[in-house]
């Protein structure tokens, strides 16, 4: 049996934000899903409380899961892709809760959060087989709903492609469940895979969970991944009704 198996996620939905380094005032998002947005679908899936005291343990057994996204564009009707778009929501915040612990209820602070529109991403995840068959698992029955970076971000359609297959099964899978023939290569989209530090390119991010009920600061640790954009223009969807508008 192999020592590795892979299973793809869908995230499509109105709205997406994936936050790497938003904190306070101004909340941001990646161009692509973050591992702990990723882990943290799992995490809500598999019944993982952020306020146990075991969370940390249980977070650090998703450790061997190694992620790769892929930008999944739609398309119009008239075959043109849809470019992604940012939406910025401004908001006033009132009840704070100040760096002493204190929560002010006079004061009022503005707020901006951004959000992707119009995107959809694919993500293939690979790791154990026994490990992988027990995320597909409660992905089809999670004990709690997944969200794409943030509550208010609802997934559109199923998260779980496929249980746990070859990672060419399960991008032959993803792509057909996205509108694709299932043929096309992975250097034809954009993508972010993991790599190791001394990989030529490679970009840090603090969006590795360490446990998501931590203080600020001591959630995450670093990683490293590379962007790799399209070799060639998007194929086009086989089926416009499929992800188009």
């Amino acid at each position: 049996m192999s020592s590795s198996a892979c299973i793809a996620l869908l995230l499509d939905g109105p709205m997406q934000s994936w936050g790497h380094s938003s904190r306070f005032e101004r909340r941001t998002t990646a161009l692509h899903p973050t591992r702990s947005g990723v882990l943290g679908i799992v995490a809500a899936a598999l019944g993982i409380d952020k306020y146990g005291a075991d969370e940390e343990a249980c977070i650090a057994t998703l450790d061997p899961l190694r992620i790769t996204t892929f930008t999944l564009p739609r398309r119009r009707r008239s075959g043109d892709e849809l470019m992604t778009q940012r939406l910025e929501d401004y908001h006033t915040v009132s009840g704070i809760r100040r760096a002493s612990g204190k929560v002010d209820d006079e004061d009022t602070v503005q707020t901006y959060r951004h959000y992707l529109l119009d995107t959809r991403f694919g993500v293939l995840i690979e790791g154990p087989p026994a490990l992988l068959d027990s995320v597909a698992l409660a992905l089809g029955d999670p004990v709690w709903g997944g969200w794409l970076g943030r509550k208010c971000c609802i997934p559109a359609t199923p998260l779980l492609v496929t249980k746990a297959v070859t990672r060419g099964g399960a991008w032959c899978a993803l792509l057909q469940r996205a509108g694709y023939s299932g043929t096309e290569l992975e250097a034809q989209f954009d993508r972010a895979r993991e790599v190791d530090s001394a990989e030529s390119g490679a970009d840090r991010l603090e969006d590795a969970p360490i446990a998501y009920g931590n203080p600020i600061g001591e959630r995450h640790r670093a990683r490293w991944i590379l962007r790799e954009p399209r070799h060639s223009t998007t194929p086009q969807i086989q089926n416009p009704a499929n992800g188009s508008l």
